[in-house]
């Protein structure tokens, strides 16, 4: 097993091209610089560098450790930054839910970007939640308060949701007077076996029994079915654009939770990034609840 020490000190000659600038820039001298390559060279049983007039010149096997080596330097500093409380740089991965995600988070990602510099963003936005406490997510943004002790959980936002309908459904369908009327329209919801959280159960809060002509277990396939004209059915407010409001009797409130886990609440990237969002959410008030009650 080759000593680590070494296949730095083999990195930087490698970069710096000779033995000479290599011992500047580590602090020792050339041979010492020399003797370290040579005891790496035989632990690996294998010539990494070739000495030549022009200084260091690196054999096929040279250029293959040398990648290796500036992988595990990046990979170490990456490691740094994920632990250190006060650095700003480094990856958050994000689970949102599948409408919030990406008609709200998504279009705005590129701002937060530019704000926290050397940051990086992961946004699992889809059907279901990913667990802060099991370490798959570094927050999330959930429509259940969690319970957990090891995660810190406020609420975020409350939002709003109505029935929708396309122009041209009501245009050749016409649109009901009653919640009673429903029954008599093409009706769009989630799949009831595939409802991830009790939230979403929406179409029986609107009318107990009433049940989806067309089910998606996709909050996004249901916004393309209501869109294209092929039905009804409940969306958040933020996501019908273009949509027409039925039944104004019939709203709809929700409230989305920001959950991290107690070990990440205090550092620099995730406090940038929760701060981030709850700007966010004040931003987009008026998308997210639109309507007086």
């Amino acid at each position: 097993m080759f000593d680590w020490d070494d296949a730095r000190v083999f990195a930087e000659a490698a970069r710096s091209g000779t033995l000479a600038r290599a011992a500047h820039r580590l602090g020792m001298d050339a041979a010492t610089v020399g003797r370290r390559i040579a005891r790496l060279e035989t632990a690996l049983k294998a010539t990494l560098v070739v000495r030549a007039r022009s200084g260091l010149n690196l054999t096929a096997a040279g250029s293959q450790f040398l990648e290796a080596v500036q992988a595990a330097e990046r990979a170490m500093t990456e490691g740094e930054q994920a632990v250190r409380p006060d650095t700003l740089g480094g990856t958050v991965r994000i689970s949102a839910s599948e409408g919030f995600g990406t008609a709200i988070l998504a279009p705005a990602l590129p701002r937060l970007l530019k704000e926290g510099r050397g940051l990086r963003v992961e946004l699992a936005a889809n059907s279901g939640f990913l667990s802060p406490t099991r370490r798959e997510v570094d927050l999330a943004i959930t429509l259940s308060q969690p319970d957990a002790s090891r995660l810190v959980a406020e609420p975020l936002t409350d939002y709003q949701l109505a029935l929708y309908a396309a122009p041209d459904y009501l245009a050749e369908h016409g649109a009901p007077s009653s919640i009673a009327q429903l029954n008599q329209h093409t009706i769009t919801g989630y799949v009831e076996d595939l409802i991830y959280a009790p939230e979403l159960n929406y179409l029986d809060e609107v009318s107990p029994g009433l049940h989806a002509d067309l089910a998606s277990s996709s909050i996004r396939a249901q916004q393309e079915i209501i869109g294209s004209g092929g039905a009804i059915g409940v969306l958040p407010c933020f996501m019908a654009e273009g949509l027409t409001r039925i039944l104004p009797d019939v709203m709809l409130k929700r409230r989305f939770w920001l959950s991290i886990h107690r070990d990440l609440a205090d550092t620099a990237r995730i406090r940038t990034v929760t701060r981030w969002i709850r700007t966010l959410c004040d931003q987009q008030t008026t998308r997210l609840n639109p309507y007086r009650r």
